[in-house]
Order: C-alpha cells, then structure tokens, then sequence
C-alpha cells in the first residue's frame, strides 16, 4: 500500500492533468495496432510480411483499428527485421547485398500493402530508424572499412556506405565495385561518432550503442579515404541528408505517421527539424500539424515530457511511466493499488492544437522491444529473453492483461495494441505457419477485441477524462456522458461502488463488456450510478476479466472510417533506383538522345476506381510522355506533350499497373522527372492472386531468368536462422537440406520456387554447433558452403 503522502502527490497529478484539458474532450487520436512482433515471420509469405498485412486489413478493419504501425521498410544487410538500418533509399527495389526483398518484400509489395490499408480506412504508421546506420560493405563486407576512420571500438571502422543506383548496379561484390558505387546519400566516417566536428562517443546522444552512430551535428563531414566514388560533403550533411529523404520517403510510400526509434540516442534539434517536415514542409504530402507521430523515449515522466516540449509538441512518447503501473497489475498479481494507476502517466498527454485536442502520448501494455519470448520450433512460447527487454514483458496469458487494457484505452492517448496481446501466436503452433485471413489459425483475444469495440463505438476520446473512483483493488474512469470504465485487478472478487457522473439523472446505462449479463443501472437524481466490475478469474459473463464498460443503451457499432484513396510519388534519377537484371528495374532519369522508357513504379489498383497520375519534370520546354500499362504490355493511357502531363484512368480489372515514362522526341537531352499516382487499391485480396501478382511484380513479362544461383548471407555467420537467396529459372518445389562435414543431414525444409529471386530462411530450431556444413538444393544442382561461427 502506499503512504499517505504518496496517496495526495499522484492525486495532485491526476488532478493537474484534468486542468491541461481544462476539461474539455479530447479528440484526434487514434487506435493503433504494432502489425508485427520482434522477430516476425511466416512461412507462406517468406520475406513478404506486406503482403501477410495486406491479407490481414480486412480483419483489423472490422476490429476498429485506425492505424497499422509497419516495421522499418528500407533495407538492412542482412535481410533482418530492419533495426539494422543500410540503404535508406532502397525498399526492396535493388540488388544488393545479395538479394532484392527486405523482410517487407519488394517495394511494389510494400506500396501496395499501404495502398490495400488505405482502401480499408486504416492509416499507416512508419516506423523510421535515425540514429545509426549497419552493415557498411558489399555482400561479403569488401569496401566497407575505412582505415582512417577514428577509432569507436565497436563497429571496426566499418563506416563507408556506398549504395547501388540505375547507373551503377553490382556487378560484382569486391571492394573496386563497392566504393565506386554511386547511389544517393552516401557516407563516411565522419558522419558518425566520433568525428572532427563531434570527438564523443559517449551519453545518450553520441554512444555507439547499435552500429555506427549518426551523427547531426553542424561539422560532422568529410570525404573516405578510400573510396572512389566520393563527393565532398558540407555542412550538417546527415541532417540535411535526413530530412531529405523523409521528405522523399513519405511522398513515395503515401504513410501518413511515424513512430522514430530510439530518440533519446540522438539530439532533440534533430527530431524537431524531421518532424516539422514531415509535418508541414513535405509539399503535398506534409501530415498537417497534427499528424500522427510518437517517439521511443525510456525514461521517467519528466524525461519524456521534456522530450515532447524539445520537439515543440510535434510529437508524443510512449508513455512508459505509465506502463509501470500496468506492469505492477501484473506483477502485483492483486498486492497493487489499481487507484494510483492515474498518477503514473506522464504530464505531456493532450494538446490543443489550431483548436483540436490531439493526443500525443502513446499508453502501451506491449511492444515488441518489452516482448521476447523463447518459442518452440512452431512458436510457442518456452520462456523469455529477459535480458533483451527494454522493460518486463506482460503475458498475454495473464488473466489480468484485460484489465491492462482497460486502463490504456480508457486513459488520455492515442492507445497502442500490440499483435501478440490482440491476437494469440504463443500457444496455438501455428505462429510461422497461420494464414492471417484464418480466425482458426490466428485467433483474437475476445477482451482485447470488445475494449477496442468499446472505445470506438462508444467514443471515448470524444469525451473529458475524469477519475470518479481510486480504491486498492477498484478504479473507475469517466469519458464524460460516454462512458464509464471499471477496472478491477482482484481475482476473485468483484468490485461494486456508487460513483459521480456527467450522465443525465434517469439515463439507464448498461455493461458494454457483457460482464453483467443484461443487467442495467440507471444514473440518480443525484447524478450518481453503481458500477459493478468484474474479477480477473474470468467467471463472468462472457469470460471477462477485470473490466467493465458502461454506456448508454441503444448503441449499435457505429464506428466506421471511410476507404482512403493512396497518392505515391516516384522520382526517375540514375542514382536511384537499380538497373540489374535481378532487381525491380526501377529509377533512372529520362536518357539523353533517346526515346527508351524508363519505369518509374507500379501500383496495384481495383478494378472500376479512378487512377489520376502526373509527369512532372524538371525542364519544362522538352516533350515527354508518361504512360499506365498492363501486365501484357498493353498501354492503358498515356499523355505527351511539354510541362506537367496529367491524364485520368478507369481500370476495368483489378491488378498491377507500371507507370514509364520516356523523352518524345530523340534530341531530348537528359532530364530527371517525377510521376505522380493517385488511386484506390482493393480492400480485399486473395492469397492466391496476392502471390500471382507478387511474382509478376517482381518478374516483368520482359525480364527472363536463365540460370540459377544460391546466396547464403551473413556467411560466416553466428545466427540459428541461416539466410538464403535462390535465382530460379523455374517454378519448383525444391528441397533445402543442410549437412555438416560428416555428411549427416542436420537440416532439411522445402520451399516453393518462383522464376526470378526467392529469400528464405532456414529455420534449424536450434542453435548450430560452430563449423562448416554445406548446403544443398538438388533440385537446382546447387551447393554451397555455409560457416557458423
């Protein structure tokens, strides 16, 4: 129990809080869903997690959900899950590193997969890595290291960064190709700590705590000793460098919010500066003041809050603070004081922004840095890595997870809903190998689903925050005149107390959660009403545990957002994108004394919705002509003439559309340009056209592969999981089988082979005994040999 000082500060708190809002209802948040966990996978959908999410929409839709948060979509060097940020102009569109696809898929896959969300009402949250950078090098880690970095004692000089581009593809893997390498944004040592313009490497903002560490400060530039592609740098390079990408990255991929890793790691003038812009200097893509955007700050209270005030309200946080105390539910295991809970939350909540309340912190129970579960060879859980949590994982299992939720959705923010807590991967076997269109195979937790019904349809962010109830095992929040929210963390008790209320005397309320049956209480002359909750033991109604929600009688689902159209922009500049006969053959500007297409994208659009696109180029006076073709060849429309081009079209089949454009006439010289889509995607997809369709973006008609290859990577590499990519002239079913020097088969899966590159992960179970073993695909004639260190 707490004393009783401890007793008047958190009231003071919570009170303090309410006098921000000046009572007033705040509006502008959002329910979001973490659409992936840590270390995700799926074995249907093997590096093509946009495309499980895109299967997926239909059913978050029908949930309630507003936002689906991605994970990191540019590529890493390893093909991880994207915290090892490489090439931040590359989204599955190139050839490097050994393949194409980032865990996401391919760029075309990852498009879409924003486009299919959008159609059902649901934004995307994009998750963006800015304070290091990994993998310098080629495939094999050639060109990589530059001798004259200064020393970090971390990442081994590993600091140049050199990307392939439409002019300059990987010809091959050695140091010469690798540091001639021209891509946009590349980077030297001095672009991280320590540098000549920042010698630290120590503190939050300049410690080498993930790989080199970016650093934003005003003289942090120089040129590498030893490449040869090596443009001089100038002042703030990677701040500049920054912002214009995000700027880029949000036109291209049509996001409309960002969560920014790790902020607290680098400085806050940084944070600001990319948010203003993303915010309100991105051009027609700008997200508008009150866009969605939450940093990862762990810390206090006060911490976070400063933070939020750093970035000037631009942005929330998390709110650890208060995911202490919904941590202490669960660890109390009913020893907690549940009534303190409102004192945990951090100050920095609601803002009154051009005259909306919007939320800006983020109440979470999980996410996938608090939830590191050990897990079967099918996914369930065995344990948990401890050690690797930001903070202590809750279980979903936990009979007093409802309750959690209860409160985070209950409390001022825009809630976060963490996948493995919404829907159950830990128990059921099927976590690599569900189909997310399955309610079998990925169940929803019934609680979690009725407390995001509720918050939805009964509007809670609609009305004031008020706490009317704080007891040891009881606490009772109003959103006032909508509804009344119990939380209990008793096991076996039931919480039942009278309480004030904004409803109208006589205005009959009932238990939304169905934990009391049909039941009903009606508000006094005295405008007060008796909540009943029930007991975390689940032998309530329905099975609920430790949550009630009152509300007026009559209310139906009502809650629905309307489809959104998509608006994406590619830029056609020969350091961009790729021209290897593996990649997606995108980028390049418009050719001088030649009329050869370039492609710019493609966008997978619903039969019968308008597409509206625009050639916008940078010289004026020169004719060009853009054009919308099918998967045949066939053109659909097109437009040439001089200046901006824009033309309208009408698909009467659902699919993929390459957007090309090219120079009219052959003296042209070269010129970079834009082409600019507006469009509807389909809400629903089939797995199987989903896979057709993936193929043929990644394959065009007019790309044939001829021979086959196999790429193991990292190589040598200390991983259980074993990275391959396979270039297959055919479709097969080949057998991917793993033996060590003995000859002795220690691993053995099959994977199904498209024509074109396929990435697979080899999923042994367990870690392998350093040595070397060979990998075999007989099907291909394949062999290779793979190091475990």
């Amino acid at each position: 129990m707490h004393t009783c000082t401890s007793w008047m500060r958190k009231l003071t708190l919570a009170a303090a809080a309410l006098l921000v809002l000046g009572g007033q209802p705040a509006k502008a948040q959002k329910v979001v869903l973490q659409g992936y966990w840590w270390d995700y996978w799926n074995t249907n959908y093997p590096n093509g997690w946009a495309n499980y999410i895109a299967l997926l929409a239909p059913r978050l839709k029908a949930m309630g959900i507003d936002a689906v948060w991605l994970p990191p979509s540019i590529k890493n060097g390893n093909q991880g899950n994207g915290y090892s940020p490489f090439d931040n102009y590359d989204l599955g569109d190139k050839y490097q590193k050994g393949f194409v696809a980032t865990r996401l898929g391919t760029k075309d896959e990852l498009l879409r997969a924003v486009a299919v969300l959008h159609a059902n009402g649901i934004e995307v949250v994009q998750d963006i890595v800015l304070n290091h950078n990994d993998g310098a090098g080629s495939q094999t880690g050639a060109g990589g290291q530059d001798p004259a970095a200064w020393e970090d004692y971390s990442t081994s000089k590993y600091k140049n960064f050199r990307y392939v581009s439409y002019s300059r593809p990987a010809t091959s893997e050695d140091a010469a190709n690798y540091l001639a390498r021209n891509g946009r944004f590349p980077k030297n040592w001095q672009n991280f700590n320590p540098n000549p313009g920042n010698n630290s490497s120590s503190g939050d903002w300049n410690a080498v705590y993930f790989g080199p560490d970016v650093s934003y400060y005003n003289g942090s530039y120089g040129q590498s000793s030893n490449a040869t592609f090596n443009p001089a740098q100038g002042a703030d390079y990677m701040r500049n460098g920054v912002r214009n990408w995000l700027i880029w990255y949000k036109k291209q991929v049509g996001f409309d919010g960002v969560r920014m890793d790790a902020v607290k790691h680098f400085p806050d003038f940084a944070s600001e500066d990319f948010l203003y812009n993303l915010q309100s200097n991105a051009g027609w893509a700008s997200g508008g003041a009150t866009m969605y955007a939450v940093g990862e700050w762990v810390g206090s209270g006060g911490q976070m809050d400063g933070w939020v005030a750093n970035v000037q309200n631009r942005a929330g946080t998390f709110d650890f603070s208060l995911r202490n105390g919904l941590y202490n539910i669960i660890s109390g295991g009913g020893n907690f004081d549940v009534g303190s809970l409102p004192g945990y939350q951090q100050g920095a909540r609601v803002f009154n922004i051009n005259g909306q309340y919007v939320h800006r912190t983020v109440p979470f129970v999980n996410n996938h840095d608090t939830f590191r579960p050990q897990v079967s060879s099918t996914g369930n859980y065995t344990g948990w890595n401890t050690g690797s949590e930001l903070a202590p994982h809750i279980d979903p299992f936990d009979p007093r997870l409802s309750a959690a939720y209860a409160a985070a959705l209950a409390v001022d923010g825009s809630p976060q809903i963490f996948f493995e807590d919404l829907f159950n991967v830990g128990s059921t076997g099927k976590r690599y190998s569900h189909q997310p269109t399955s309610t079998a195979d990925l169940p929803q937790r019934s609680d979690i689903e009725n407390l995001i019904w509720c918050h939805q349809n009964l509007r809670f962010k609609d009305g004031a925050y008020k706490v009317r109830y704080q007891a040891p095992d009881h606490l009772v929040i109003e959103r006032s005149t909508k509804a009344i929210i119990g939380i209990n963390d008793n096991f076996s008790a039931w919480q039942n107390h009278t309480v004030s209320c904004d409803f109208a005397p006589g205005t009959v309320l009932k238990d939304y959660s169905g934990a009391n049956g049909t039941a009903t209480v009606t508000v006094s002359s005295a405008q007060t009403v008796t909540i009943n909750t029930p007991p975390c033991n689940g032998t309530a109604s329905g099975g609920r545990r430790g949550y009630s929600v009152w509300a007026p009688t009559g209310i139906s689902t009502n809650y629905t957002r309307a489809a959104l159209t998509t608006t994406q922009e590619w830029e056609l500049a020969d350091d961009l994108g790729d021209s290897h006969a593996s990649s997606l053959k995108q980028g390049g500007q418009l050719p001088a004394s030649s009329t050869a297409y370039r492609t710019a994208g493609r966008i997978y659009v619903a039969s019968g919705k308008a597409v509206s696109y625009s050639l916008i180029p940078t010289d004026a006076t020169r004719s060009l002509a853009v054009e919308l073709v099918n998967g045949s060849g066939t053109i659909l429309s097109s437009k040439t003439g001089t200046g901006t081009l824009t033309g309208t079209y009408t698909p009467t089949a659902t699919g993929w559309i390459t957007l090309r454009a090219k120079n009219a006439a052959a003296t042209n010289p070269a010129q970079r340009a834009f082409v600019k889509v507006t469009y509807t995607a389909p809400a629903v997809l089939s797995p199987t056209a989903l896979r057709e369709s993936a193929v043929l973006a990644a394959n065009p008609a007019t790309e044939t592969v001829t021979t086959a290859d196999l790429a193991v990577y990292p190589n040598p590499t200390s991983a259980d999981r074993i990275e391959v990519v396979l270039l297959s002239p055919k479709d097969v079913t080949a057998t991917l089988r793993l033996l060590d020097l003995t000859g002795r088969l220690v691993h053995e899966q099959s994977v199904r082979l498209y024509p074109g590159s396929t990435e697979q992960r080899l999923r042994v179970g367990q870690a392998l005994p350093a040595g070397v073993y060979q990998l075999h695909v007989p099907e291909l004639g394949l062999s290779r040999k793979v190091v475990v260190k």
